[in-house]
């Protein structure tokens, strides 16, 4: 009895103290005592659950948050597809899937693709390619580096930026990585003389370039000076090339074709359109010294049908050229702008992409001014027709060769060892 009124009276006093619930032993059995009952109660203790956190509180479980793509990276370990009764259905993906998936997620931290069987490289390539890893600005670069390091001209062996000189202008450096091109298009992008691209065609990476089409692009005597200073003295650079399109830029003159003589391996050649004083002068010159022929109707290999984009990189550029297009059409959305210029009175200015045409007005004034190289057999039909009828012919041509022979050297000297000349060659 002492017992219970001590007990209710430490129950009573403390009423206001959240205990729980109190065990008392007694003979050996546990005994509850219920808080604001006032007496006890024999009942076997059971076990309740434990709760940490209080019915208001809330977990989320996060894996990574570095970005959303770890989200969406928990789905795709799998394949969803549908039964014929129309009940979804889920597979695992293979692990070389898998594991394809994330390098190309990090595709930038690779250090070396250089030994790597260029059969897992190409699909490497293409899952890196399809998350869209080589348009990004400092990343894209690196990732795109490694593969044309490693493969070459199995990244991309043709290349054309016809008329894309904004694509040019934003994505320069990784054009510039580019190795072991085979043609080159770069017609109407009005590049210049001082373009760094036309700078980097010198280059040894880009000595490979046997096609080069450079069709309008403002280009004058001095930047075919410096394109073709490492050949004519180090027999270096543009040494491999054998068609060349240098029409439609009428600030060339007969002192820059004096700079072509140097590309032996010239097959086709086209000057239309150039600022030439002596045409004749010219077409004499080529043939006698490089056996380039004057062609009297227009070669396919000038027609820009045969240049395409060739390799792994092919949709890249695509996504480069989406990507500078995506930029500027908000600005052809100013509607306000538009409105108030007509409510002022001004005229609207008009911006269009500069298109070239295969048919310029230098073109047809000057005519059709298109060399190939013809066969070793038929290399001399032409002269044979002038020089069969008399022996004078023959001799003042035997006569007129050396001649020729020591002008052409002549100039050859003049215009390989010149201080300009070596001053160029070291800027490389």
């Amino acid at each position: 009895q002492s017992w219970s009124r001590g007990m209710s009276y430490c129950l009573h006093s403390e009423s206001h103290l959240d205990t729980g619930p109190i065990y008392v032993r007694e003979n050996g059995k546990l005994h509850m005592v219920k808080q604001g009952a006032g007496g006890l109660q024999n009942v076997t203790p059971k076990e309740r659950p434990f709760s940490l956190f209080s019915r208001s509180f809330s977990v989320e479980l996060c894996m990574n948050r570095e970005d959303d793509r770890a989200r969406r990276q928990r789905t795709d370990h799998f394949i969803f597809t549908y039964t014929k009764e129309g009940n979804l259905r889920y597979s695992a993906k293979s692990l070389f899937s898998l594991v394809l998936g994330y390098i190309s997620d990090n595709v930038d931290h690779i250090d070396s693709l250089i030994g790597f069987p260029e059969q897992i490289a190409e699909k490497l390539f293409s899952a890196a390619e399809a998350r869209q890893k080589f348009t990004e600005p400092v990343t894209g670069l690196r990732a795109l580096q490694k593969f044309t390091e490693a493969y070459g001209s199995l990244v991309l062996c043709s290349l054309c930026l016809r008329n894309r000189y904004l694509v040019i202008s934003e994505k320069l450096e990784e054009i510039k990585s580019f190795r072991e091109l085979t043609c080159l298009d770069l017609s109407c992008c009005k590049l210049g003389d001082e373009h760094e691209l036309l700078e980097h065609l010198t280059k040894e990476a880009l000595s490979s370039v046997k096609r080069l089409l450079l069709k309008d692009n403002s280009l004058s005597d001095a930047g075919l000076r410096r394109m073709t200073a490492p050949v004519r003295v180090l027999k270096k650079g543009l040494e491999n090339l054998m068609v060349l399109d240098l029409s439609c830029n009428p600030k060339i003159t007969d002192v820059g074709i004096g700079y072509l003589l140097s590309f032996k391996k010239l097959n086709c050649l086209d000057i239309s359109g150039t600022g030439l004083k002596d045409v004749d002068a010219v077409i004499k010159r080529l043939q006698m010294q490089i056996g380039l022929v004057h062609s009297k109707v227009p070669l396919k290999e000038f027609d820009h049908s045969n240049c395409k984009t060739e390799g792994w990189a092919e949709q890249t550029v695509l996504q480069w050229e989406q990507a500078v297009m995506e930029a500027r059409k908000p600005q052809d959305k100013l509607k306000s702008r538009v409105t108030a210029l007509h409510f002022y009175g001004k005229t609207r200015r008009i911006e269009e992409v500069v298109k070239c045409t295969l048919v310029e007005p230098e073109t047809k004034a000057s005519g059709n001014l298109q060399f190939y190289k013809e066969n070793i057999q038929n290399c001399h039909l032409p002269l044979k027709k002038e020089v069969a009828g008399s022996h004078e012919l023959k001799n003042n041509k035997k006569r007129a060769l050396p001649e020729q022979e020591r002008e052409r050297t002549s100039k050859q000297k003049h215009l390989c060892l010149t201080v300009e000349d070596w001053d160029l060659l070291n800027t490389y």
